[in-house]
């Protein structure tokens, strides 16, 4: 286990994993967020391929649908 820093706040996650496997972890939709690892944006097509490292930071932004 190892604490990450997501949206400002800790979280501790089993290791290893992907950005893929913190958003499953979360309940985010991979399809509708927009993710930044230690200052860099992470393409979607790279989520499932990004490790996570401890002590990492991310920001994650969830995009609503408007109507």
């Amino acid at each position: 286990m190892s604490q990450l820093t997501v949206n400002g706040r800790p979280l501790v996650l089993a290791f290893p994993a992907t950005v893929l496997d913190l958003l499953d972890h979360l309940d985010f939709d991979s399809e509708k967020v927009a993710v930044e690892l230690n200052g860099a944006i992470v393409p979607q097509g790279d989520f499932d391929d990004t490790e996570l490292n401890r002590s990492d930071c991310l920001e994650i932004v969830q995009f609503v649908g408007g109507g």
